[in-house]
């Protein structure tokens, strides 16, 4: 009662009292600008101010869980307008850096993969690890880097392979392919985040310092490092370039010095070697054959491709030269590529080298689930060999460079999603925020965590299948733009090579299907929701912008004298019969006096799988009849536009007239939202209402007949 009274005390102190206790006590009158408190409650009587507060006081206590939830909702939807601003997505500008500077950035993805490839690769051919590995880097240099490399030249702004595609296949063909790319692209990052923590959990949980009340909580330790990903953007995540160069700095010198110990650790056994080729040949003595066996293993190691379509979508990030243009970025293209080659030949050598000295050093056995090698080859190495002190200087180099791979991963997911859905008007409103999209992420990641029990090895298999599905979708544009370009040699090229990948993937995905059943789920759920946000935002009004020429920015100077009227008509002939017949058609129908001057509207489809576009209007003549033609991806929704601009313009409400359809209603929905026609009067109206909320504002809408 005390704080009561003194609260009260302050309102009847004067004006300024009211404000300040009004402020903090009255919800609604938070919501007022300085200047409105003033206004508002100063001009008020301050008896009737006092007996509000009282009553408020008595009736309310000063923590409200309702006003809680409301901060809590504020800030999950909470971004910042300035980048959010409209319904597209705009590219920022972003701070750029030397190609091996961002190599790093896309390092942590790609190098971090030596913490469970040599012990997957082990698992998966045992003794012909070495000679599937080498086809692997084989594949990497002469298949991959080459196919990633023409991509650098086709996405400078960092598209990437899949809006290569995108703009090698038009209509819904090519949207339906992103949309199901972007599916595998959800499978790659989602797994590389909690492949990538599982990781990082098997190391923290085979240290040998690590308390063994521990080494149980696998799935547990897993999803706090996963939680605590989720934590750091939720906060505010940004491109942290230096972290990276230093984390993959660290690693890859201690990689070097574990891989140099084992080889010498080889050549000082010799028996090492012997024991590996005598398992190498139990089976089978002839060379040829084991390599056709290496052959048909390789794919189980395809995870070892990943970084390659990372390296191209950070190309904004890259320092080109002074002479680069917005159109053609050429130093910056020449770097990407310094940075692809770079990063495959030495993650190759890391590749090859890992490979070998896990494979003849380590027993079989401990490769196994449960086994001490599980999950971290080299790290198993490097407490065996320099000790538990260097093993755990490993272990925790290792544990952060998984844990900033998943930031690299979650980081991809957040950007690729307005990057394309948005553009297409297959976003939800959520999409475009960072933070409700970050749960969802999270909460996908946790299901995947406990479906696969924090299991590395289980994992790759659904993780090789979005690495293989997206360079093999490259590869195949690639060859498809060499095919367009009638280029013989890279046809023929570029063809084997996407055979090669098609083979390994379909491989991978026979042997492992639960990577195909993960992405078919993300590309099930994407497509549904994709659908059900453009059919939501269908009436919106879908124009960036509308550009006339002066012969049809005459023809509205003039029409503008009077009363503004536009006759939609969809062009036949296009000759003076058709203007003829449709003008008479139509001032009989709405009754027009005949010495009203009108204009005929002509909208032809573009593009009927785009969401938004720029209406280019041109003014035309066809004998007495003047036309104003114009293109755009739906027919009732350039009207819209048009019929908007012409009002801004001349301060007129202009009025526009239709003919009725026949036919079903639901065929006439189908074809406004695949074709964009059908009822194309009513959709109109619904467009100009839902886009000016004052009725009296809104073009005439006429449909006669």
């Amino acid at each position: 009662m005390a704080v009561l009274n003194s609260q009260i005390s302050s309102v009847e102190t004067g004006c300024k009292g009211v404000k300040v206790c009004n402020t903090l006590l009255y919800p609604r009158w938070t919501q007022l600008t300085k200047d409105e408190f003033d206004n508002n409650l100063c001009s008020q009587d301050i008896t009737q101010s006092i007996v509000t507060t009282k009553l408020y006081l008595m009736a309310k206590p000063t923590f409200s869980t309702k006003r809680l939830r409301k901060k809590l909702i504020y800030w999950l939807l909470a971004e910042n307008r300035r980048e959010k601003e409209g319904p597209y997505h705009k590219e920022t500008a972003h701070r750029q850096h030397p190609w091996w500077q961002v190599m790093c950035l896309t390092g942590v993805d790609y190098f971090s993969t030596l913490g469970y490839q040599p012990g997957i690769a082990a698992l998966a051919a045992g003794a012909l690890s070495p000679i599937a590995t080498l086809i692997l880097v084989l594949l990497t240099l002469f298949g991959a880097l080459p196919i990633y490399r023409r991509i650098a030249a086709r996405s400078p702004h960092g598209e990437g392979s899949i809006a290569m595609l995108e703009h090698l296949l038009s209509w819904w063909q090519g949207k339906l392919l992103v949309l199901c790319l972007l599916g595998f692209v959800a499978t790659d990052f989602i797994i590389t985040i909690t492949l990538s923590a599982a990781d990082a959990t098997a190391h923290i949980i085979e240290n040998p310092l690590t308390p063994h009340l521990l080494h149980d909580q696998g799935i547990g330790i897993t999803l706090i490092l996963i939680a605590l990903l989720s934590f750091v953007f939720l906060k505010g995540f940004k491109e942290a370039i230096g972290i990276a160069v230093f984390l993959v700095a660290i690693y890859l010198l201690l990689n070097l010095i574990v891989i140099s110990v084992g080889l010498y650790q080889i050549a000082i056994n010799p028996a090492a070697i012997a024991n590996w080729q005598t398992a190498l040949f139990a089976r089978h003595s002839n060379f040829f054959v084991l390599i056709g066996i290496a052959i048909l293993l390789f794919p189980r190691l395809a995870l070892g491709l990943s970084g390659f379509e990372t390296g191209v979508t950070v190309m904004p990030l890259v320092k080109g030269s002074s002479s680069d243009t917005p159109e053609m970025p050429r130093g910056r293209i020449q770097n990407t590529r310094k940075l692809l080659t770079a990063a495959a030949v030495i993650m190759s050598f890391f590749l090859l080298t890992s490979s070998l000295v896990t494979t003849i050093l380590i027993p079989t056995a401990e490769f196994a689930t449960g086994g001490k090698a599980n999950g971290r080859a080299l790290a198993y190495l490097a407490h065996l060999h320099l000790g538990n002190g260097f093993g755990t200087i490993y272990d925790l180099s290792t544990i952060s460079i998984l844990w900033f791979a998943g930031a690299s991963a979650m980081a991809g997911l957040l950007n690729i999603v307005p990057r394309y859905l948005p553009r297409y008007g297959m976003a939800p409103s959520w999409a475009l925020l960072t933070r409700p999209l970050v749960l969802v992420y999270t909460a996908i990641a946790f299901v995947v965590t406990i479906i696969f029990k924090a299991n590395v090895e289980a994992q790759g298999g659904a993780y090789a299948t979005g690495v293989l599905v997206l360079i093999s979708s490259a590869a195949f544009a690639v060859t498809l733009a060499a095919y367009r370009q009638n280029a013989a040699k890279g046809k023929l090229i570029f063809a084997i090579i996407t055979l090669v990948f098609i083979y390994t993937t379909i491989v991978n995905i026979i042997e492992r299907p639960e990577g195909i059943r993960i992405a078919a789920f993300f590309i099930g759920t994407i497509i549904f929701t994709s659908l059900v946000s453009r059919v939501w935002r269908s009436t919106e009004l879908r124009v960036e912008q509308i550009e006339v020429d002066d012969t049809a920015h005459q023809y509205i100077v003039e029409e503008s004298q009077g009363a503004i009227r536009l006759i939609a008509n969809r062009r036949n002939e296009g000759d003076e019969i058709e203007y003829f017949l449709k003008e008479k058609e139509v001032r009989e129908d709405n009754h027009i006096p005949p010495s009203d001057p009108i204009l005929f509207l002509e909208i032809t489809i573009s593009d009927a799988s785009e969401f938004a576009n720029v209406i280019k209007v041109k003014g035309e003549q066809v004998g007495n009849y003047r036309i104003l033609r114009a293109e755009g991806a739906a027919v009732p929704n350039a009207i819209a536009a048009l019929l908007l601009y012409i009002r801004d313009q001349t301060g007129k409400i202009p009025h526009a007239y239709f003919g009725w359809v026949e036919g079903n209603p639901i065929q006439y929905l189908l074809r406004f939202i695949l074709f964009g026609e059908g009822d194309i009067a009513v959709v109109t109206r619904e467009v100009i209402r839902r886009t000016e909320k004052n009725p009296a504002k809104r073009p005439g809408i006429h449909v006669g007949g």
